[in-house]
């Protein structure tokens, strides 16, 4: 468990980095904007390998069950993760409705990704890897509105990015689910 954590803590910490103006602000200039961006890289790219080894050593050697997930809460994870993959589909610059009601789409996918995997998984290691991601995505949606970013902009209609948007998320959500018992070992069907 302590590998998981130290990459939480490497990972999470990389990204917040941004919420904190001023420590940002000294360390591009020491380091410059390049040099700021390559060690982010690394120390997210550290701490997320870490992430993984930690998460899957912790499967194998010490799973700690707190509760059993009822299992219709199956159908709900499910739909808040095709959410999770629009929501990362609307990523891109191409403006549309979707992307402008979500303003922050990228935050809103983690949100939804760590709270369905709360309500699918109840052990320990879920709870600390899940809990930390979802906490820390409510942390930084909280400090992006306090310094004034909007985010997307607000269109009216639905347009032809819309319809990328859906598609492409809904098919990445399909491929998820199809590569899920081979990725992260455990199948999202079954019963």
């Amino acid at each position: 468990m302590g590998e998981l954590i130290l990459g939480i803590v490497l990972f999470l910490g990389a990204h917040s980095v941004s919420m904190a103006r001023g420590l940002r602000a000294g360390i591009v200039g020491r380091v410059g904007e390049g040099g700021y961006k390559g060690l982010y890289s690394l120390v997210s790219l550290v701490g997320f390998v870490l992430i993984v080894r930690g998460f899957a050593a912790y499967r194998v050697e010490g799973w700690v069950q707190l509760w059993i997930p009822p299992a219709g809460l199956r159908h709900l994870t499910i739909t808040l993760m095709w959410v999770a993959f629009v929501c990362l589909a609307a990523m891109g610059k191409r403006p549309g409705r979707i992307r402008g009601w979500l303003r922050h789409p990228m935050l809103v996918a983690i949100k939804d990704w760590a709270l369905a995997h709360l309500l699918a998984n109840g052990d320990l290691g879920g709870m600390v890897l899940f809990g930390s991601f979802l906490a820390w995505a409510v942390a930084d949606r909280i400090a992006v509105k306090a310094r004034g970013v909007l985010g997307a902009e607000r269109v009216r209609g639905f347009t032809r990015s819309d319809a990328i948007v859906l598609v492409s998320g809904t098919i990445a959500w399909a491929a998820m689910i199809a590569l899920h018992p081979y990725l992260i070992g455990v199948s999202v069907l079954a019963l």
